[in-house]
């Protein structure tokens, strides 16, 4: 069983791997885009008005992306001070119910999001006047990613030898165990 434990957890490493350029990515455009937005207001007066509007988007982007990366390393919202005191079988389901609570948060987050992403498609922006739905497309895609890092981390919850011993450990590597 502990196969099992180490694939999802060398799984999740993998795909907090990606988020984590991804998210370093947007960032370093974000900061362009802010040095951008500051040069052109006060320092060569251009008229570039998408800086405002793209770095919103950029951020909220990140901002959601992340999200996976902080349950990938278990820096999810936990009561440790009661979860480290509590004995091996119990913090193994209360960290199991945990995951299952918040994945049940994030695919209804997933699922709603995709209608408010589909209708932001009959909206435009202000600046750029393109529809809205390409930004919305962050929430599901964001809550997307939240599922597949607790489907993971639940299993290595469950199937790991020994159980968690915090509930914002950050995950070891693959036979930390």
């Amino acid at each position: 069983m502990t196969a099992i434990a180490d694939k999802a957890k060398r799984w999740s490493q993998r795909v907090n791997w990606l988020v984590e350029r991804v998210c370093v990515l947007l960032l370093a455009v974000l900061v362009l885009d802010v040095w951008l937005g500051v040069l052109v207001r006060y320092v060569i007066p251009l008229p570039l008005t998408f800086t405002e509007e793209l770095a919103r988007y950029l951020m909220i982007w990140m901002a959601l992306l992340a999200v996976s990366s902080g349950i990938a390393h278990r820096e999810h919202i936990g009561v440790d001070f009661v979860f480290s005191r509590l004995p091996g079988p119990v913090r193994r389901w209360l960290a199991v119910a945990f995951d299952v609570i918040a994945f049940a948060f994030f695919f209804a987050l997933f699922f709603y999001g995709i209608g408010f992403a589909a209708k932001g498609f009959s909206r435009l922006t202000m600046i750029y006047a393109m529809p809205k739905g390409y930004p919305f497309m962050g929430v599901p895609l964001a809550a997307a990613m939240a599922c597949v890092q607790l489907f993971l981390i639940g299993l290595h919850d469950f199937f790991a030898e020994r159980a968690p011993a915090r509930t914002g450990a950050t995950i070891a590597k693959p036979g930390d165990d």
